[in-house]
């Protein structure tokens, strides 16, 4: 088995700590250990470190080799610009199927967390099962907490087989981000799971639904087939990708596929998309602040205080999002960090850089 993780992106909603040079995924944001770190870390027992694959940008792939020295140098793969989740999936699938031509697949995110690890690894084992046995397309469904709107959903369907206790069921429907009373619906009709942007395969089984349903993108992956360990390799992925839409396999393949199955899963999963959610899993004191740094509290609650360098009080005031660095401060309500990239598209369009 091996895995891709999927390290692109810039973290705008983690702004300001998140910048172009050093996105979300290459900083400690939760803990001692930085996000891309503790991913590699934790799929280890299944996954060594000669059959994990990233896929990143190239400004940030020496940084990536710096974090990671186990990780050999070529399996760090370079997206010339970033097409969203398929080609980036697409390009990983043809460097697998070349060392193992039918290996199965993990695709992961570079920033997501894990409470229970063992329990994660216990259903990527069942997943990747599954998926080793047929040709089927296998997602990872969370049980929902609540009616998050920031999610996507699973509409789960028939018990399609058990493997060592663990469901996989088929998938009825995959749903978009609902409205919150779209939501609240879906927990109470019950068999809809968050979706986790996690998926186990084939590398054969994913090119040949690229084939079927983005034929365009099949056609540009040919090229860089032929190309693969060439002098032109480097120039031909430029070509491709240039050319290429951008479009999720959500979009792309797993909304239109019909052999596609889920395993629900409960492992403390957060995608951690934003200062609100390393909120929701932070550690918080008596009165609900989650704190990273120096700080003093009067008649302040509920709040999130990012500030590694300078000490923070806060007086008075209730569910706020404080993050500090050397050259920017944001100061947030609780329920709206979704908009912090907002911010950062003002300074792309006023041509504050430094800043970015």
């Amino acid at each position: 088995m091996f895995a891709v993780i999927m390290a692109g992106g810039k973290g705008s909603r983690f702004w300001p700590r998140s910048r172009e040079k050093m996105p979300k995924h290459l900083l400690d944001i939760q803990g001692e250990r930085t996000i891309i770190r503790e991913t590699v870390d934790r799929i280890r027992p299944l996954v060594p470190p000669e059959r994990t694959l990233i896929v990143t940008g190239r400004s940030h792939a020496a940084e990536l080799i710096r974090q990671l020295p186990e990780i050999p140098a070529e399996n760090i793969l370079i997206e010339p610009v970033g097409r969203n989740t398929a080609p980036c999936i697409g390009l990983a699938a043809l460097h697998i199927q070349k060392r193992v031509p039918d290996a199965v697949m993990l695709v992961l995110p570079s920033d997501h967390r894990i409470g229970d690890e063992a329990a994660f690894r216990r259903v990527l084992e069942t997943a990747g099962k599954t998926a080793a046995g047929e040709n089927l397309l296998v997602t990872i469904g969370i049980r929902p907490t609540g009616p998050e709107t920031g999610y996507g959903y699973i509409e789960q369907g028939d018990l399609f087989s058990t493997i060592d206790g663990g469901e996989i069921h088929r998938v009825r429907a995959i749903r978009e981000k609902p409205n919150l009373e779209q939501a609240r619906e879906f927990l109470l009709r019950g068999g809809f799971l968050w979706n986790s942007g996690m998926f186990v395969w084939k590398a054969s089984t994913i090119l040949s639904a690229i084939n079927r349903f983005l034929p365009e993108l099949h056609e540009g992956l040919q090229q860089i087939r032929e190309a693969l360990g060439t002098a032109r390799e480097e120039e031909i992925v430029a070509e491709v990708y240039a050319a290429q839409k951008a479009v999720s396999i959500d979009y792309g393949v797993m909304e239109k596929a019909e052999d596609v199955l889920v395993v629900p899963g409960d492992f403390g999963w957060s995608d951690l998309g934003s200062w609100d959610a390393l909120w929701e899993v932070s550690g918080k004191d008596e009165n609900g602040n989650a704190v990273r740094g120096n700080f003093v509290g009067i008649d302040a609650g509920d709040c999130l205080v990012h500030s590694p360098g300078k000490f923070v009080a806060l007086v008075g005031v209730r569910d706020l999002l404080v993050v500090e660095t050397d050259d920017a401060l944001l100061i947030c309500r609780r329920g709206r960090s979704q908009d912090v990239r907002k911010v950062v598209e003002a300074l792309e369009s006023k041509g504050l850089k430094k800043y970015l």
